[in-house]
Parts: C-alpha cells; sequence; structure tokens
C-alpha cells in the first residue's frame, strides 16, 4: 500500500489544545492530503504544533459546537473530510482502514462511522462507553453538522458503513476535569433545549437521571470497568440531572420555588 495522502482534508475544531494536540496531528501522518485546525482563540502553543505539522491555521470566534464543526467543513477543500477531536487519534487499525478503503477506489457509502474507544483515569474503557460509534468521515457535499449543543451530529441522507479499527479518545485529565467539563456541557444543553423551546418537567429531573445510571452501568455493563464504571456512570447521573435542574432555573428566572 503507497504512501500517497489521500484525497482527504481532517478537520480539527480546537482551543489551547497543547497537550492533546501533537498526538493527534502524529496519528495523521501520511494520510491527509490536508489539516484544517479552526482555532477558537488559543493561547498556549497549539497554532506553533499547528504550523510544525503543516496543518492550515485558522481564527474564528467561538459561536458553539455545530457553528464552529460546519465552519471547518466549509474550510475543507478535499473530496472527502474527516472529523477529529483535537483530543483524539487514529489507531494503526483504522489508519489501515483508511487506506484500504480508498485503495479500493472512490468509496461507495457517503459516510462512515468509527468506533471510539475511551482512555480514562490510566485504562481503556470497554463496555461504559464502548462500543461507541460516531459519523465522523463524509463526502465532502453529502452533509452537515446538526442536533443540539454541545451534542453535535454529523446528518446525512446517503449511505453509511462502518471501518475496522478504533478512534482513540483521551478525554478528560482527571476526575476533576470530567466533573467541570461534564457541568459546562450541561448548562449547554439547557440553554440549548430553552433556545429551541423544550420545557422542563419534573418527571425528567427526577427520573431521568437514574435512567442514565443505569443504562450504562447496567445495559453498557459499565460494570465490567470496576471502579471507573462506576464513576462514568454516576456522572452520566449527574449530567442528566443538572441539565434539568438548569432548565428548570432558567424557566424559574433563578428564584427560589
Amino acid at each position: 500500500m503507497n504512501n500517497t495522502p489521500l484525497p482527504l482534508s481532517v478537520a480539527v475544531v480546537t482551543l489551547n489544545e497543547e497537550a492533546n494536540l501533537p498526538r493527534c496531528l502524529e496519528s495523521l501522518q501520511g494520510i491527509a492530503a490536508e489539516i484544517v485546525l479552526i482555532d477558537s482563540g488559543s493561547t498556549d502553543c497549539t497554532p506553533e504544533i499547528a504550523r510544525k505539522y503543516n496543518a492550515r491555521f485558522e481564527t474564528a470566534a467561538w459561536n458553539g459546537f455545530i457553528v464552529q464543526k460546519n465552519r471547518s467543513l466549509d474550510t475543507c477543500t478535499q473530496p472527502w473530510v474527516l472529523f477529529l477531536d483535537a483530543d483524539e487519534a487514529l489507531s494503526p487499525e483504522l489508519a489501515t482502514s483508511l487506506k484500504a478503503l480508498f485503495a479500493k477506489g472512490e468509496p461507495q457509502a457517503d459516510g462512515y462511522w468509527l468506533n471510539r474507544r475511551t482512555w480514562y483515569l490510566g485504562a481503556w474503557i470497554w463496555h461504559a462507553w464502548y462500543p461507541e460509534w460516531r459519523l465522523r468521515l463524509i463526502r465532502r457535499g453529502a452533509g452537515r453538522w446538526g442536533g443540539i449543543d454541545p451534542h453535535a451530529s454529523l446528518q446525512i441522507s446517503g449511505p453509511t458503513a462502518r471501518l475496522e479499527g478504533d478512534l482513540l479518545h483521551y478525554s478528560f485529565r482527571d476526575l476533576q476535569d470530567h466533573l467541570q467539563r461534564t457541568i459546562g456541557y450541561a448548562r449547554t444543553a439547557a440553554d440549548s433545549y430553552a433556545a429551541r423551546g423544550r420545557k422542563f418537567h419534573w418527571h425528567q429531573l427526577l427520573f431521568s437521571p437514574w435512567i442514565a445510571f443505569a443504562k450504562h452501568l447496567v445495559l453498557k455493563q459499565g460494570w465490567r470497568d470496576g471502579w471507573r464504571g462506576w464513576l462514568i456512570s454516576a456522572i452520566r447521573g449527574i449530567d442528566c440531572f443538572a441539565k434539568y435542574a438548569f432548565l428548570l432555573e432558567r424557566e424559574r428566572g433563578g428564584k427560589s420555588l
């Protein structure tokens, strides 16, 4: 299999990602014809790292996950676009699958799902967050980012398929980082719900957190990940509780009940 770069743009949205970005960009060497970074104001070494790896670096004010990801899509020039977060990297098996996909000629599907595997507190998570299939590779022009911030999702109407190999995800530095980001995402989700006219209901606050907890611990067998699985499941419940609590606060104007 030759080392000619694929007709592929890789789009990455960044903000102060000097700790993660080298690993991400290193995994793309010899694969992508173009790497596009859309940055929302990094003050660390993110720009220098981008230049080191010959990535196209552009800055744009932050207007939410969906807007920023679509901006990165519009900046890409290659026929195919692969979306990565800065804390993700291609596994060797996934890199091989990508090369094999294009070695057969023009890919038949319009989009491809990648299975994401997460490194959490010193170990790979094989149950609570796995398998986690994400649509990340699309034919340019076949789709756009949609959904509700902060949980943006690629939306296409054409056929899709799956690729072998894992997308490696180095998500949280530690438990504090996990909890802080969870609360931030929950607030963003509540704001998105309110902007779309979605109303608070008490049953969401009372039952949804327990359902989310049980889904990750029991249905996805998070208990098999040991204490990490229990933490993941519990924080998923916290996320769900906080999201609806923020929505309640927003509806009541922050006033006491």
